[in-house]
């Protein structure tokens, strides 16, 4: 492409369509392929219809939260990078941006895991998705889309477009097929899900689900990562919601009408992706190998949109002189070449760590989750602040309470999830974090700054800490992964 098309591309910027897109392609990974087997080892139908009421609330709530932030602070990009940032100071802002850029990274690992596990029902060599031979290839697809990605992050948008489409029809038609075969005896069956079932259960199985539904949205603020390109700015908003409303339908009908086709105890025994299971139980074992299709070409699109998203966060930290120097470097195509370079070698590390795994997809996808509850905590905090103290309300005050209960409602959802995460995965959290933060430290000398504040270094000791209590708990096996 040469410089006539980019500045023309440049200034034309991103459409709602390709932005809407973004954020489908980010949600719809590896996670929508394991939901019947996951939701059916926790719950039955009616624990499924309240997991889903409430993560699509809570979610939902979050979305607009991202939509309400394009609209009223336009100058900040990178969204979740910047609201942390604008709203509680450089460190947490630092901690959102490197924590995001490690949950994307981390999800990527799942990705691959997920692509050689399914590979390995055929060649066995590649067993769960976590053998040498696994890693390798793995390793060698991470820096072949490394190298697409240099061509140009726009040319890859585009690319991240038509795999979303084709990711999709699989999906549509596993749930067209599942509602025309569904049965009534069996979806009354799986209604209470285990017999007897009370409240009190009910609430327990609704909350087993809760990091599943956490997994599967993550990417649900892609639009408001890549607000600097957006051909309009109010699009950034538009696409976080609608791109939300298509997934939540989208997954919600997988789960719940899965349940009308299998027995609960049948269907959380099969073989991840479980939805390739349920397909086969109607139409043979075609159905099988088309949703092993679709997955590969769903979590590749996946892959792609979250490579791009972590190393946009890295690139415009940099720029905005909260991460080191360097990784605010582009190639001649306005790619950020040293962010991207990081975020491949990061993703290659963890897929050498998933060696020594017993359970290589949970552990990388309770990481994942883990990783990403801070940033969006943080973010839905700050649109919490905003309203509360009426800082650009005073040009246009209309829809304030509006706002303020929607933040108040995501930030409580946000906090909810760590605390039903549970300690283990806030000290997984805390290995990430705290040698992270030598890169904060490096980009403080940088502009010659001291590196921590008071309120900052009792906030790093206690990251430490919690970073050591991890790796203490990890060598006396009270911490698996």
């Amino acid at each position: 492409m040469d410089e006539t098309v980019t500045r023309t591309e440049t200034t034309r910027g991103v459409s709602l369509p390709v932005l809407t897109a973004m954020v489908v392609g980010s949600m719809v990974g590896a996670g929508v392929f394991s939901l019947p087997r996951n939701f059916a080892q926790a719950t039955g139908v009616l624990g499924a219809v309240v997991a889903w009421v409430i993560a699509g609330v809570g979610m939902l709530m979050l979305a607009f939260v991202f939509q309400t932030l394009a609209v009223r602070k336009p100058d900040l990009n990178a969204g979740v990078y910047a609201y942390a940032k604008e709203g509680f100071g450089q460190y947490p802002g630092f901690f959102s941006a490197f924590g995001y850029w490690a949950s994307a990274c981390v999800g990527n690992v799942t990705y691959w895991v997920l692509i050689k596990s399914t590979i390995g029902l055929v060649v066995p060599v590649f067993g769960e998705g976590a053998t040498i031979v696994a890693v390798v290839v793995s390793t060698a697809g991470v820096w072949a889309f490394h190298f697409m990605i240099l061509r140009g992050v726009r040319e890859a948008a585009r690319i991240n477009q038509i795999v979303t489409v084709a990711k999709l029809l699989p999906i549509l038609l596993f749930v067209v097929i599942v509602a025309v075969a569904l049965r009534a005896d069996v979806f009354g069956a799986n209604l209470l899900g285990d017999p007897g079932s009370s409240a009190g259960s009910l609430f327990g199985q609704v909350r087993a689900t809760m990091l599943v539904t956490v997994f599967v949205f993550l990417g649900v603020e892609g639009a408001s990562v890549y607000s600097r390109y957006a051909r309009e700015r109010a699009d950034v908003g538009r696409a976080t919601v609608l791109g939300f409303l298509a997934v939540l339908a989208l997954f919600a009908s997988v789960s719940i009408l899965s349940y009308g086709v299998l027995p609960k105890g049948e269907m959380s025994g099969l073989r991840q992706p479980s939805m390739g299971g349920v397909l086969e139980s109607v139409v043979g074992a075609w159905g099988a190998g088309l949703i092993g299709v679709g997955l590969i070409v769903s979590v590749l699109g996946a892959y792609l949109a979250w490579t791009l998203m972590a190393a946009e966060v890295l690139f415009v930290a940099a720029k905005d002189a909260d991460m080191p120097a360097f990784l605010a470097r582009e190639n001649q195509r306005s790619t950020p070449v040293a962010a991207l370079v990081m975020t491949s070698a990061l993703i290659t590390a963890v897929l050498f760590i998933t060696l020594f795994s017993d359970d290589a997809f949970t552990f990388t996808l309770e990481l994942t989750s883990a990783l990403s509850l801070i940033p969006y905590l943080l973010a839905a905090g700050y649109a919490l602040r905003l309203a509360l103290s009426g800082e650009t309300y005073d040009r246009t005050p209309a829809g304030r309470g509006k706002d303020l209960t929607i933040a108040a409602l995501a930030t409580f959802y946000t906090a909810f999830l760590i605390v039903a995460a549970g300690l283990k995965f806030l000290l997984l959290s805390c290995i990430v974090y705290a040698p992270g933060t030598i890169l904060f430290v490096l980009t403080r000398r940088e502009r010659g700054l001291r590196p921590f504040s008071r309120a900052e270094l009792v906030l790093f000791i206690i990251v430490t800490a919690g970073a050591v209590l991890g790796v203490t708990a990890l060598i006396t096996g009270r911490i698996t992964i």
